[in-house]
């Protein structure tokens, strides 16, 4: 009691996070003084992996703020268990971490992604059936290290696979090279900027989470359309006949590209301009759809590589670039060991060995080989009156009611607890006719 005293726990937590706690001393401690609290205890001897323990707390930690989320040591296990006790806490930290960044994330954009999402159902005419292959695939992000790779890639684009992040397009179609299929995934009005250039490229197929922002040519584009898993998501879709690819939300487009990536094929995947860093003043691939932003109102009180110094110093102090190197490093240790990068130094892959890669077999590729178009049975116009009543019915069946509630509940009313299925309802319907 004494030790848990000490600690100087709020009473507004509602959640605790026990490191190792031994032979559960403090447990009942904890739950005396705090009855309503959830207690989730990590024991060293349970997780293999830090992946193990991000799974873990994902499934058990409640939808709460990190400041109602307290991790608690018990210290003499850090004697015994030595090194494994520190990686255990450090995954603890990491997770919290990340699900603070996915808290104010939601926050910010959970109406604006519900809002997307039933948008973008009236632009679906036609969608993207694919078939696996053992093709090698090339993925592009728009780090900088991408105009050191577009060489490369342009000697294998009709040898390979390539899935673009939307903002790596415009660098690929200035050096020749057109995507096979383009992912965008961000809800944000400025990703409309990035999408462009696929239209001007004339660039085949777009692999889209439909809680992004979607300009309206995407009626003319089959899609692939990727599902992130939730519940809402999937009874939607189910209603209305559209198939999908189950990838859930990660906060990068690039972890959503090697995920689909997978999926398409089997063979070896090569990362470009997927850095997770800034090199010296340059944050992105050039060309860039935001370059306009720097060099359109530079001068001589503010030239524009002034401003491109002040972005990448925001950049480096915001952390995600950090973040998301972190994850990916836990991750890899589940993926297959087959995922290189085309370019020196990274930080998460190893070094491609070009020689190899360029003169592998060389296999013409045929992109009706792996995707076919499909178009979509009914008006899409109605679509969005369909998925609406889909998710009302869903709502009052117990199966899948509370789950939704609390899906859309975090989207639509970030913050607030015990929201009903009406006030769900009532919303969702003002977005739609709205």
């Amino acid at each position: 009691m004494r030790y848990v005293n000490s600690l100087n726990l709020t009473e507004s937590t509602e959640c605790f996070i026990l490191i190792e706690p031994g032979l559960g001393y403090m447990i009942p401690v904890i739950q005396e003084r705090f009855k309503h609290s959830k207690i989730i205890a990590l024991h060293v001897d349970n997780f293999k992996s830090q992946e193990e323990v991000y799974k873990f707390l994902e499934n058990e930690t409640p939808d709460a703020g990190i400041d109602r989320i307290c991790i608690v040591e018990w210290r003499p296990s850090l004697d015994f268990y030595k090194e494994r006790y520190v990686k255990l806490l450090s995954a603890a930290v990491e997770f919290l971490k990340r699900k603070d960044a996915e808290t104010r994330t939601t926050a910010v954009f959970g109406k604006r992604w519900v809002k997307n999402f039933f948008k973008n159902l009236s632009n679906i005419n036609s969608y993207i059936l694919y078939r696996q292959s053992d093709i090698p695939v090339i993925i592009t992000g728009s780090g900088p290290s991408l105009e050191q790779a577009l060489p490369v890639i342009r000697k294998m684009q009709d040898n390979c696979l390539i899935i673009a992040a939307s903002s790596s397009v415009l660098a690929l179609t200035s050096a020749g090279i057109k995507a096979d299929i383009v992912i965008a995934s961000d809800g944000g009005s400025w990703a409309l900027k990035h999408i462009y250039p696929f239209y001007r490229a004339d660039n085949p197929a777009l692999a889209v989470n439909l809680c992004a922002a979607l300009p309206s040519q995407c009626a003319d584009t089959p899609q692939l359309i990727i599902n992130d898993g939730s519940y809402w998501q999937s009874i939607a879709l189910n209603e209305l006949s559209l198939p999908s690819v189950i990838i859930p939300q990660k906060g990068t487009v690039t972890a959503v590209s090697v995920e689909l990536a997978m999926l398409l094929s089997t063979g070896k995947l090569y990362t470009a301009g997927m850095d997770f860093s800034v090199n010296d003043i340059r944050s992105h691939a050039r060309p860039y759809a935001f370059d306009y932003l720097f060099f359109e109102n530079a001068n001589r009180f503010t030239p524009a590589y002034s401003k491109c110094f002040t972005r990448s110093s925001l950049i480096k102090q915001g952390g995600s670039m950090d973040i998301y190197a972190a994850w990916f490093r836990n991750q890899k240790s589940s993926w297959p060991c087959r995922i290189y990068s085309l370019t020196g130094g990274h930080k998460v892959f190893d070094e491609a060995d070009l020689p190899e890669l360029l003169q592998g077999k060389q296999n013409k590729k045929k992109t009706k080989d792996f995707f076919n178009t499909v178009g979509v049975s009914g008006d899409p116009r109605i679509f969005r009156k369909k998925a609406l009543a889909a998710l009302s019915s869903a709502m009052k069946d117990q199966k899948y009611a509370q789950n939704i509630k609390q899906e859309l509940g975090s989207l639509l009313f970030p913050g607030e607890k015990n929201i009903t299925a009406q006030k769900i309802e009532h919303t969702l319907a003002g977005i739609i006719n709205g």
